[in-house]
């Protein structure tokens, strides 16, 4: 939508003239969601176990441009979060998302290049989870602006809910993992 039409509406119409036209941030804003829907695009593909089984290589061609994809758009987002809308919540909560996911990205790439393979599983469900939060945000952005009758208010709960909860649900997925990973280690 960004590319397509007028950049006067949604999220970009609570933004200053002087801060659309800047250079940097365009090319951060641009280099977050391009990248970053790149990231989510191919990220999903990762945890099929049969692409790991049959096609380990396409499986690590597709982790290295995950991770150079997170990387950037982790980068580049953390940069546009100091102009969030919605103040120093927002700033806040979206800085700390953009440290999280490249935090778990990297501790991710670590952990495979020391073979620690579940880890580095443990850490992409992580890194994966933040990522999601581009879908989660615009899941709940218009539940909220229903409810809260306006659009500040929703984007400063979305600004955590759109995140935080992923990690909680990545968390869950992780402890089923480990136990069914422990079960089967017993059972052999």
């Amino acid at each position: 939508m960004y590319f397509i039409i007028d950049r006067q509406f949604g999220l970009l119409s609570s933004k200053t003239q002087v801060l659309l036209n800047d250079l940097t941030w365009n090319y951060a804003f641009y280099g977050h969601i391009i990248l970053g829907g790149l990231a989510l695009l191919i990220g999903w593909i990762q945890f099929s176990s049969r692409i790991r089984r049959k096609r380990i290589s396409l499986h690590r061609n597709i982790g290295k441009i995950y991770v150079l994809a997170a990387l950037i758009c982790g980068l580049c987002g953390l940069y546009i979060a100091q102009f969030a809308t919605g103040g120093i919540s927002n700033v806040i909560g979206f800085s700390l998302s953009a440290i999280i996911w490249l935090t778990t990205t990297l501790l991710a790439y670590h952990s495979i290049k020391n073979r620690k393979i579940q880890l580095h599983k443990e850490f992409m469900i992580y890194s994966y989870a933040i990522c999601f939060s581009a879908v989660t945000l615009r899941i709940w952005l218009p539940v909220l602006i229903s409810i809260t009758g306006e659009f500040i208010t929703a984007y400063l709960i979305v600004g955590w809910l759109s995140w935080v909860p992923n990690l909680f649900v990545a968390y869950i997925i992780i402890l089923r993992e480990r136990k069914r990973f422990s079960v089967q280690k017993f059972s052999r």
